[in-house]
């Protein structure tokens, strides 16, 4: 018996809503929330990414910007043969920046497919293969919708349920608040750091499988987070880091070792 029937009313559209929101991760299956359109969330990408390559020092290295774009096209070509052997759609316009930024040990791709690596990470990939493990990785949080499932379980969370709707339209401060926390610009403690993690680990699954049909050592990968855990300083407790423990994130890729190598080996 529905004893509240003004409730159901009201609970019922955003059901429906989160019925059709609810998609599978592209290439492992996984369910995810996603309410955000990849229309939309590219356009706040491109935004973003243009103002980033506006304010940033590019890279002058002839040398190092082309083994980026060299590596970043190879991983975005495999990339693209994999969705299309799964029978997957999705849309990239690819592009790949080296910033020179020796005290950002970092990299990212953007949903759409826009990349930026830091000059301060090189030191840790060293090799080709290295900075395919992170390439890779990146990029495979573009493939599995990452940004757009972060950003959506922040609506939900921050602007409620009943702003779904209109949140994209009526509040462009708060979307655009939402955007730069799904990409880490400003995270913080609470119940979204678990699923960070998971986001991490499915990265490394989808990036290893990558990078092997690209044609390189996915075995590079384990190489490349041990020399991370010995040069990448203190770090806080696992519980407080959007990312796994190097220790644990080294054993679940050699795990998932014998999946990649039949990759590569083909």
């Amino acid at each position: 018996m529905l004893r509240n029937p003004k409730i159901f009313r009201l609970a019922a559209p955003l059901l429906v809503i989160l019925f059709i929101a609810c998609s599978t991760v592209p290439l492992t299956n996984r369910s995810q929330l996603n309410l955000i359109s990849s229309q939309e969330i590219n356009t706040m990408s491109l935004q973003q990414y243009d103002e980033v390559k506006s304010t940033s020092k590019l890279s002058t290295s002839k040398t190092q910007t082309a083994m980026i774009q060299r590596v970043g096209k190879r991983i975005s070509v495999a990339a693209e043969e994999l969705l299309q052997e799964k029978g997957i759609k999705m849309a990239f316009d690819w592009e790949f920046i080296l910033i020179d930024d020796d005290s950002m040990v970092n990299a990212w791709c953007m949903p759409g497919g826009k990349v930026a690596f830091y000059t301060g990470i090189l030191p840790y990939t060293k090799t080709e293969a290295g900075a395919a493990v992170v390439m890779g990785h990146e990029i495979a949080h573009a493939l599995a919708q990452h940004g757009g499932e972060r950003m959506s379980q922040q609506m939900l969370t921050q602007l409620g349920m009943t702003a779904l709707t209109i949140a994209l339209q009526e509040k462009p401060e708060a979307t655009q608040m939402l955007w730069m926390q799904a990409f880490g610009l400003g995270a913080q403690l609470g119940v979204l750091l678990p699923f960070s993690r998971k986001h991490e680990y499915e990265a490394d699954r989808i990036g290893l499988t990558v990078m092997a049909k690209a044609g390189y050592n996915p075995e590079e990968a384990v190489v490349f987070w041990q020399r991370m855990s010995q040069g990448g300083g203190a770090k806080p407790p696992e519980f407080m880091s959007t990312h796994p423990a190097d220790e644990k994130r080294v054993a679940h890729l050699q795990k998932l070792m014998p999946e990649a190598m039949v990759h590569y080996n083909k």
